[in-house]
């Protein structure tokens, strides 16, 4: 999986700006599925198989947008100013480089602070794209722009800026490729603006109207030096979410999903995260509320331009994937 991995991460599309790496996933499903259609918040939306006596309908989603940038202002200089689209850290962009929707590549710099060991704000940052005026600058205000920093392959470890939630992009599309046959009706949702408030997600739960949602999608860790108090590593398997910031998971999805893992014989982890939230929370509140859960890939340095996961952890949500939804749903 980690070339498709690597393709999956290494496309620009922040918030919004989806259709590169919607393309890129759409000529990898088109074959594998029954259906396919985009919606006008840009989801690609993929159908596989029809409700067979005792199947539901399943909504699977994972989202395509990453974190970045938008140009505000262009210096008289030429020296671009920028907001964030999405969670990004003040602490992480010093240095880094960004690529605009336009291809324009530039570095983020800072001004020189008063006190030295004081961090940057984001006012105090800018993009340096190699302009010498506002004329000659080839970015304007209202550009999109995403990290510029590519994969790297650690053996069993692998880092990359967008690994949340093209990870999870990855986990569905094997996911498509690797499941033979299932009693239940199956979408495949590949979300748009989810790190700006769940947007793509929220029009798609309602359209498909499921019977049962899940959400794939990073959780952190606890096992970095002196990191948070959570019960998340690495290596050790794909996380069950029990809670996150926005939402309790079904607690019959909670069971559901670990007696699964425990009779396919794969390694899951319980997972609590006290901050942030997925598509998961879009499905549970769509219509008339939906039993909802997620699969989590664990992941160091969330919301950084160099995101680390581990190859385990991924294929083994593949496979509790896949044998979740190849059987009848049983949530009693």
């Amino acid at each position: 999986m980690k070339e498709l991995i690597k393709k999956m991460v290494e496309v620009v599309g922040p918030s919004g700006f989806e259709g590169a790496i919607r393309d890129v996933v759409r000529a990898e499903i088109a074959s594998h599925v029954d259906d396919i259609q985009v919606d006008a918040m840009g989801n690609l939306v993929a159908r596989k198989g029809q409700k067979s006596p005792g199947g539901i309908r399943i909504m699977l989603a994972a989202h395509m947008d990453e974190i970045g940038v938008l140009a505000t202002h262009v210096e008289e200089n030429g020296f671009v100013r920028f907001t964030t689209v999405g969670g990004v850290r003040p602490h992480t962009l010093l240095g880094g480089r960004v690529i605009f929707i336009n291809g324009t590549r530039g570095v983020i710099g800072g001004e020189r602070l008063e006190s030295p060991g004081s961090l940057h704000s984001f006012e105090q940052m800018f993009i340096d794209v190699g302009a010498t005026s506002r004329e000659t600058c080839p970015v304007k205000v209202g550009d999109f722009a995403g990290f510029d920093r590519p994969f790297a392959d650690y053996g069993d470890r692998l880092t990359s800026k967008a690994m949340d939630d093209r990870v999870g992009v990855a986990v569905l599309v094997e996911v498509l490729r690797t499941m033979e046959s299932s009693p239940n009706e199956v979408y495949f949702v590949f979300s748009t603006q989810e790190e700006v408030g769940l947007r793509g997600a929220t029009t798609a739960a309602y359209a498909v109207d499921p019977d049962l949602g899940i959400s794939v999608d990073v959780t952190g860790t606890g096992d970095t030096p002196k990191g948070s108090r959570m019960e998340v590593s690495l290596g050790k398997g794909p996380a069950i979410k029990v809670r996150d910031g926005g939402m309790i998971s079904d607690p019959r999805v909670v069971q559901w999903m670990v007696r699964s893992a425990e009779a396919s014989g794969l390694p899951y982890q319980l997972e609590v995260l006290e901050g942030g939230t997925t598509d998961a929370r879009a499905m549970q509140l769509t219509r008339a509320g939906v039993p909802a859960g997620c699969v989590s890939i664990p992941c160091r340095y969330i919301h950084s331009p160099s995101e680390m996961v581990d190859i385990h952890d991924v294929q083994n949500a593949v496979k509790l994937l896949v044998a979740l939804i190849s059987q009848p749903v049983s949530l009693g």
